[in-house]
């Protein structure tokens, strides 16, 4: 049997990929995955358990353990770990630090990199991350890299933060940011950045119905 298509979209933080690539899926009827989620269910689960984020070996215990899948839902799909749904957990402030951390943990990634093309092999999807074009679905016929200026993100995640209700500061909310993209980028196993083949696409100023018609384009 084929192959069914995939169409992977890589960014950093606050780039717009997953409200984007969540419309794209939406408008071919797709399924879509975040992988990001699947960090920050990791994370979520590891705080819950008392865990040291630092402690590699633990993490990578901890990843290995975990059955993820995606469950079809009225209004999309949802990812459940361990049968569970963790969505209201997982933008808790103490993830949004961690994950990160274990994010760049490679027994982790390969863990979790395992989980994303078994559940991206069972239908036409939509996988969004910081990875995926260049190292878990590299053959995807289909690879976007959104990016924006930093304080463009900045901008998008102080307030996102701010309709969730947080007490932010928007210099706080730069530094964390700068302090991910540096962390994400530099790591050591599968380094943010666009694949050769991706197509980019800066999202500054630019709608999401907009910019989910040019991914459609391609």
């Amino acid at each position: 049997m084929d192959e069914p298509v995939i169409i992977t979209i890589d960014g950093p933080v606050a780039s717009g990929k997953t409200v984007v690539g969540r419309m794209v899926a939406q408008k071919l009827g797709f399924r879509f995955l975040d992988t990001g989620a699947m960090y920050r269910a990791a994370t979520r689960l590891a705080l819950d358990r008392g865990m040291d984020l630092e402690e590699e070996e633990g993490l990578a215990r901890l990843a290995r353990g975990l059955k993820m899948e995606l469950a079809a839902v009225e209004g999309g799909d949802r990812l459940l770990v361990d049968g569970q749904d963790l969505a209201d957990r997982l933008r808790d402030p103490d993830v949004e630090r961690g994950v990160s951390l274990v994010a760049k943990v490679s027994a982790v990634r390969r863990a979790l990199v395992e989980q994303q093309r078994a559940i991206a092999s069972e239908g036409p999807t939509v996988v969004v991350g910081r990875d995926i074009g260049t190292v878990v679905m590299p053959n995807a016929p289909i690879k976007v890299y959104l990016t924006a200026p930093v304080d463009v993100r900045a901008r998008r995640r102080y307030e996102e933060l701010q309709r969730r209700g947080e007490a932010v500061d928007y210099a706080q909310t730069v530094m964390e940011l700068q302090r991910r993209d540096k962390i994400d980028s530099q790591r050591a196993d599968s380094p943010l950045r666009p694949a050769e083949d991706a197509t980019v696409i800066d999202t500054e100023g630019r709608g999401v119905e907009e910019l989910a018609h040019q991914i459609l384009g391609l």
